[in-house]
Parts: structure tokens; C-alpha cells; sequence
């Protein structure tokens, strides 16, 4: 053989293990976001001063079982969830809406059989009011760069999960609600800044989130940029990323 064609022979080789180790890892990737953490995007105000726009986040996805919505890119046609393990109130989900085709983030503040209701901005869960203790004031920004002052509060739902939320008023349109009657195998759903949240208090764009439509918990921030820049925009990084929020805990 002569040497063009062993280095034509050896070309040929290097290019198959090339690939092979490609396609090894686009596999490796699709079972990690399968089965163990996905990666998703804060586009909105719903959930600040928790989860800022620009934040970027992982879900665990063993943390409620796998469902047809498990698999990233698409949906596996079947029903009913592998392993399943309903969520606990306070839990920050990833979830779709039946009437939507995209990923939400709020908080789950319902479980099947509750009876939910807020008034006066204040939320009810079975009749009870859940306990609110006013911080202080702060200034909302949203992603349309628009800046209110909002009331801040500790929420705290009666298993004791403390968290903060965000009001800009307690006479807002979901301030005053009807009851909403949790059904079996359903959550309800609600966004930290109450006022800039769709979510299950509008029934016909959100309502009550099916168990089998649970994407996985959320769990941690691993980056977070301002304005919603884009991550691979590095050269915009400094002055922009907020790296005191990089590997936190969402339950911090």
C-alpha cells in the first residue's frame, strides 16, 4: 500500500471515530436531559424577584417521574407518567398548559381536592387565608423594560414553605377571583410577582395543570444574564452577567 492511500485510509478513519465520538455525545446529552436535568429560560416577569428574566435554570426530571413531555424537542405519543411522584406545595414546576404549546414556570400552590381562591390579594386555600407578612416596597422591571413599584411580601402556605412575592396592587384583575376547585390529578399553578403572572387563575390560557403535563422541578440557577441577552453574546458578559446568582438554589 502506498503512503497516499494509508493516509487517504487513515483520513477516513479519524473522520468515522470523529463522528462516532460526536454522535456519542449528542446521545450522552439527550439521556441527561431525558432523565436527569433540563436547561430552560426565564423570559418573562412571573416569577421575579425569584427568578429574574435572564435567568436560566435546571429542572430535574426524575423529581415527578417521566411523562410524554419528558423527552426534549418532543412529545412521546402515550399517557400516564413512569415513576410518578406528584409535587409538593411550594414546589417550583416546569410544566405545559393544555391550551399551550410552550414551557411555564410558577409555583405550585395547589393540590388536587384544594379549594383555591384569592382575595384582596390575599390567597385562600380552603377557606383559610395563607399567611402574609409585608417586607417593604421594591421596583419591578419587565421585559418590555417597564418599571413599577411593587409591595413586597413572605408568603408562607401551611406546610410552612416561605417564600417572597411581589404585588403591584391587591385590586388587580386576579386579585378578586372565584373559587377554583382543584380536580383529582390537577395542580394549580401561580406566578411570585402576582400581578405580571398568567397563570391557573386564568382558566382558559393556563387553569389546572394535568400531573402528567409536569415538565420536573426546578432546582437550581446556572446562569443569569441581564435584558435577556443571549449567553453566547459573551462579548456583552461584563457589566451584564449576574454572577452572584450562578449556581444558586431556587429554595434558597
Amino acid at each position: 500500500m502506498s503512503d497516499a492511500e494509508k493516509k487517504k485510509k487513515s483520513g477516513k478513519g479519524e473522520l468515522r471515530e470523529t463522528i462516532v465520538v460526536i454522535v456519542q455525545a449528542l446521545l450522552i446529552a439527550l439521556v441527561f436531559r431525558t432523565f436527569a436535568f433540563e436547561p430552560f429560560s426565564i423570559p418573562t416577569a412571573s416569577m421575579q424577584s425569584n427568578l429574574l428574566i435572564g435567568d436560566y435554570i435546571l429542572a430535574s426530571k426524575y423529581s415527578y417521574g417521566y411523562s410524554r413531555y419528558s423527552l426534549p424537542y418532543t412529545e412521546v405519543p402515550w399517557r400516564g407518567r413512569v415513576f410518578g411522584r406528584e409535587p409538593e406545595r411550594g414546589d417550583v414546576a416546569v410544566f405545559r398548559p393544555v391550551p399551550q404549546s410552550e414551557n411555564y414556570v410558577k409555583r405550585v400552590v395547589g393540590l388536587p381536592g384544594d379549594r383555591v381562591q384569592v382575595t384582596g390579594g390575599i390567597l385562600h386555600i380552603n377557606g383559610e387565608p395563607v399567611e402574609r407578612e409585608r417586607l417593604g416596597q421594591g421596583q419591578d422591571r419587565d421585559s418590555n423594560s417597564m418599571t413599577l413599584p411593587v409591595n413586597i411580601y413572605r408568603e408562607t402556605l401551611p406546610n410552612g414553605v416561605s417564600y417572597v412575592i411581589q404585588e403591584i396592587s391587591d385590586n388587580a384583575q386576579f386579585d378578586n377571583t372565584q373559587e377554583y376547585v382543584v380536580p383529582p390529578g390537577h395542580f394549580f399553578m401561580m406566578g411570585d410577582n402576582r400581578d405580571r403572572s398568567l397563570d391557573s387563575r386564568s382558566l382558559s390560557h393556563v387553569g389546572f395543570v394535568p400531573f402528567e403535563n409536569l415538565l420536573g422541578k426546578a432546582e437550581w440557577r446556572f446562569f443569569s444574564i441581564e435584558d435577556n441577552i443571549p449567553p453566547w453574546q459573551i462579548w456583552r458578559w461584563p457589566g451584564n452577567v449576574r454572577f452572584d446568582r450562578i449556581f444558586t438554589s431556587i429554595y434558597e
